[in-house]
C-alpha cells in the first residue's frame, strides 16, 4: 500500500516554463516525521520542497516548511510565492498567509503582475571576510553580512558577477550561507548571483531570502524604495523589488509545469 500525496511542480519569479526556481508544493493533511520530508525533498532534487497543513493557531490559513535536499531551511522565498500560487489558483482569493517556524507570518498576494510576496526584511552591515572572498574569485567593491548568514559581496561591474568561478568546495567547508554576488545590472536595475553549497545548492536559480537583503542593500544604495532585478543563473529569474518598512515586497510570476501524485510507502 502507497500513501498518495499531492505534488504540483512549479517554476516560481519565472513567466514562462523552465526559468525562474523550481519548487515542489505539497499540501498534507497532517506532518509527516521530518526524515521522510527531507527524504521526498532529497528524491525531488530542487532547491527546495515546500510542505503545508492547514494552520490550526487561527494565525494564519497555513502553516509552511521548507526543505533542500540537504536540510530543513529558516527562510525560502521563491517556494513561498509558488506555494501561494498553488493556493490561490485551487481555491481561488486574493491573498493567503502561511505560518512559518522561523521567519513569521508570510503573505502572497495577487497582483496585475502576477503575485506579490511580503517577506522579512534582511539587513546587513559593512564588514570583511576574506576568506569567502578568496573563494568566490572576483574582487568586491564592499562586503556585508548578517548575524544570519547572508553576505552582500558588491561588485564594480554586471560582468564581473557574471565571470565568478567561485571554488563550491571551499565556499561549503565555510557553512551554510547564503553568498550574494550583486552589481547594478544591465537590462534591469540590479543583478545578482547566489551560491549556497553549505545549504546543498551550489548556484540558485532564484532566490528569494536573497533578495529580502538586497531590498535592504539596494534602497539603501540608489535612494528610493524600488527597483528591478535578475538574478543571472542558468535559468535565470525576474523580481520588483520594493521595501515597505520592515518588509521587502517582491513581485513576480509563477507557471505550473506539472501537477500529479507522489506516492510514499504506507510504512513512510
Amino acid at each position: 500500500m502507497s500513501l498518495k500525496l499531492p505534488y504540483t511542480h512549479v517554476d516560481a519569479f519565472a513567466a514562462r516554463p523552465f526559468t525562474g526556481n523550481q519548487a515542489a508544493v505539497m499540501p498534507l493533511d497532517s506532518w509527516l516525521p521530518d526524515e521522510t520530508l527531507l527524504a521526498i525533498a532529497e528524491e525531488n532534487k530542487f532547491a527546495e520542497t515546500a510542505y503545508l497543513i492547514k494552520d490550526e493557531s487561527g494565525e494564519a490559513d497555513w502553516e509552511l516548511r521548507w526543505f533542500t535536499p540537504a536540510e530543513e531551511v529558516r527562510l525560502c522565498g521563491h517556494a513561498t510565492l509558488a506555494s501561494g500560487h498553488v493556493i490561490l489558483e485551487r481555491d481561488g482569493g486574493d491573498a493567503v498567509t502561511f505560518r512559518t517556524r522561523n521567519a513569521g507570518i508570510l503573505e502572497v498576494r495577487r497582483s496585475e503582475a502576477g503575485y506579490e510576496l511580503a517577506l522579512p526584511l534582511i539587513e546587513t552591515a559593512p564588514d570583511a571576510w576574506d576568506e569567502a572572498v578568496a573563494l568566490l574569485g572576483g574582487k568586491p567593491k564592499e562586503v556585508w553580512l548578517s548575524p544570519d548568514r547572508y553576505g552582500i559581496y558588491y561588485f564594480g561591474t554586471a560582468d564581473e558577477v557574471l565571470d565568478l568561478d567561485p571554488d563550491l568546495r571551499g565556499l561549503r567547508a565555510l557553512g551554510n550561507d547564503q553568498f550574494i554576488c550583486t552589481a547594478y545590472g544591465k537590462d534591469t536595475d540590479v543583478i545578482s548571483r547566489v551560491f549556497v553549497p553549505g545549504g546543498g545548492v551550489d548556484e540558485d536559480s532564484f532566490t528569494g531570502s536573497a533578495h529580502a537583503c538586497l531590498t535592504h542593500f539596494w534602497t539603501e544604495k540608489l535612494g528610493r524604495e524600488s527597483f528591478s532585478a535578475y538574478q543571472a543563473s542558468q535559468r535565470g529569474g525576474y523580481a520588483q523589488c520594493r521595501r515597505d518598512g520592515d518588509k521587502a515586497i517582491l513581485g513576480g510570476q509563477c507557471v505550473t509545469v506539472i501537477e500529479g501524485s507522489f506516492y510514499l510507502p504506507s510504512d513512510g
